[in-house]
């Protein structure tokens, strides 16, 4: 239930990030190139006076050479490198040496005969065309852009705020209806298990006491039936259990409860010609349901049993970090495919198809363990590599 809470949640948030963050966008593009044409246009409509037609008679920069512009513009007339005159045709009429040493910045840093550059960064655009430069200055152009680039940053971080808040109710109402079928569910599987359970132990009784009177096969097969439905039905019962998140854990000394499941397992490995070994780190303490930690040990160990190869291996390890507890229980024998090594950690999931009923297995026991290992706060995973499969379980201290 927490991946499908997770994934609508995320599939939400991206698709209202992804829309908020294309209208600031589409804003702050059409807004860059908005001003970016009134430039150009700048550039393009200024009267450029050539010095060849202009009236002898007329003083340099007469009012009537100039025009003013919402955006500041400056017009020179050169002489080769030099600025010969200045044409004003800025709304705030700054002084002439002011323009020149404007017009002479440009010129050393000239990079084409026309030129608009990036509005955030650089200070002016200008085009030259013959002996006149037109020079339109970004100052209060840069300023407003990045004003606007501040307040789509200021609403983006705001809304992204909002947009979670909104995402995590929207997912809460959409999830409600799957967590409330799956929590009856659970709540089925546990009851049923439960009820069944009186009525199946007393079939088991009948059985055996009737197997003893008389040799007959469907007795037999009555019986074996009976425990296979038996397990089962504990196994129900176990991952109910261990779907309950709501218990109280007490410290425990981990490196005893390890070595003790380990030990409950000696004999079994022993009869199927499996050697066993194990490196415990000592003293380590745990707070954590012990009964679950030996559960969960019991079911991997068992595993490793049952997939282990004749004359096989197992070996088990334990060692404490700083933050954290590792615990590997590797085996030698056949191995988890690269697509089964997170799937056979979900319910009645059997990765050899080729088992058949008779082995008494319904995979539900690494799914209890993921549950257990989960509730407590920690991940189990599984790989297999060179013959050797290995079981990593990680508690956080």
């Amino acid at each position: 239930m927490k991946k499908l809470f997770n994934k609508v949640f995320w599939v939400l948030f991206s698709i209202l990030s992804i829309f908020l963050i294309s209208i600031l966008f589409i804003f702050n593009y059409t807004n860059y190139s908005d001003v970016k044409n009134r430039i150009r246009n700048s550039l393009n409509i200024m009267d450029r006076p050539n010095r060849n037609n202009m009236d002898e008679t007329e003083p340099p920069g007469d009012k009537k050479n100039i025009r003013f512009m919402d955006i500041s513009v400056y017009s020179v007339i050169l002489s080769g490198d030099e600025v010969l005159e200045v044409i004003n045709h800025d709304i705030n009429l700054k002084s002439e040496s002011d323009i020149k040493m404007i017009a002479r910045e440009v010129l050393d840093n000239k990079k084409s005969d026309y030129y608009i550059g990036n509005l955030y960064f650089d200070k002016y655009s200008y085009s030259l065309s013959g002996n006149v430069l037109t020079i339109c200055e970004n100052g209060s152009v840069n300023k407003g852009i990045i004003n606007n680039l501040i307040i789509s940053i200021f609403v983006f971080v705001v809304s992204e705020i909002i947009i979670v808040f909104v995402s995590l109710k929207i997912t809460e109402w959409i999830s409600r209806p799957v967590i409330d079928a799956f929590k009856k569910q659970k709540e089925f599987i546990a009851d049923a298990s439960h009820e069944l359970k009186t009525p199946l132990a007393v079939i088991m009784a009948s059985s055996e006491a009737l197997e003893k009177t008389m040799d007959n096969k469907y007795v037999k097969n009555i019986v074996s039936e009976s425990e296979r439905m038996n397990k089962l039905i504990l196994s129900l019962l176990d991952l109910a259990k261990s779907e309950n998140k709501n218990k109280e854990y007490k410290e425990v000394d981990l490196s005893k409860l390890v070595e003790k499941s380990i030990l409950t397992f000696e004999s079994i490995i022993y009869e199927n010609n499996i050697k066993l070994d194990y490196n415990i780190d000592q003293n380590v303490k745990l707070i954590c349901d012990s009964d679950e930690i030996k559960q969960v040990m019991s079911i991997l160990i068992d595993n490793a049993i049952k997939h282990s190869e004749e004359n096989g291996e197992i070996f088990v390890e334990m060692h404490s970090a700083k933050n954290e507890v590792n615990i590997n229980v590797r085996n030698k024998g056949k191995a988890i495919s690269k697509e089964d090594e997170d799937k056979i950690f979900e319910r009645f999931y059997k990765a050899d198809k080729s088992r058949n009923r008779n082995s008494n297995t319904y995979g539900l026991g690494l799914a209890i363990a993921k549950n257990i290992v989960t509730n407590h706060g920690g991940i189990i995973s599984a790989h297999s590599k060179d013959g050797y499969t290995n079981f990593k379980i990680i508690l956080k201290k």
